[in-house]
């Protein structure tokens, strides 16, 4: 696949992580065969705490395609403050922080936000690493608190995580300015874990107009009108 990044030596460090997240791969195909084993199982327990567990330790990157795809699209809007929930190891955080200063943005932040605490701790070195870091502001804990803080209009975010899909957009709504754009990951696959966000979306009230994208799980891709 041609990559618009242009930057050889982040490629590199995007082609070993994307590879470090596919050998997981197995791993999380047999922990979901296994419940599914349990005949009381069923996906409106995929968030439960033994999958948070499971979880925990697991990069879960976003696919590479899906990740050009939110870097170009930065790019178009000329995004200048991104927020990201969900952000695991850094893979995808990477690709928006590229944006950013591809951008000419010196003073563009994305604002990315991790739960666990040893996932931040090697997000913060795989930024380094980068030479990214100047353009990420990792807030760690519970997005519902740590994204009550946003200072000035957000271009873009996007949305990988389940759970708590809906209360971290319904955080950054107010910020988002017309014709900002939200990615939500896997919202064909795991349609069930986003009924709330989806409501929250189609509400006239809020502006939004959404549209489910042909990428691998789909990926939800809504407008601010």
């Amino acid at each position: 696949m041609t990559s618009p990044l242009i930057d050889p030596a982040l490629e590199a460090l995007l082609d070993d992580l994307h590879a470090r997240s596919s050998r997981e791969d197995p791993d999380v195909e047999a922990y979901f065969a296994r419940r599914l084993q349990d005949p009381s199982f069923s996906m409106a327990d995929y968030c439960d705490d033994e999958t948070h567990r499971f979880y925990a330790d697991k990069m879960v990157a976003l696919a590479h395609d899906k990740a050009l795809f939110c870097y170009q699209l930065c790019r178009s809007l000329g995004a200048r403050r991104i927020v990201e929930a969900g952000t695991s190891f850094g893979v995808s955080t990477l690709y928006l922080a590229a944006a950013i200063r591809d951008n000419g943005a010196e003073d563009g932040v994305v604002i990315a936000t991790e739960h666990e605490a040893a996932k931040a701790a090697v997000a913060r070195e795989t930024f380094r690493q980068a030479g990214l870091s100047d353009l990420i502001d990792l807030r760690e804990g519970d997005l519902r608190e740590t994204l009550r803080t946003i200072d000035g209009p957000v271009d873009f975010m996007l949305v990988d995580i389940w759970g708590v899909a809906e209360p971290a957009l319904r955080l950054v709504s107010p910020h988002l300015r017309q014709g900002a754009v939200v990615i939500c990951d896997n919202t064909k696959i795991d349609r069930i874990e986003y009924d709330d966000y989806f409501a929250f979306v189609e509400d006239p009230a809020n502006r939004f107009r959404t549209l489910t994208l042909p990428f691998d799980g789909g990926l939800e891709m809504t407008v601010r009108v």
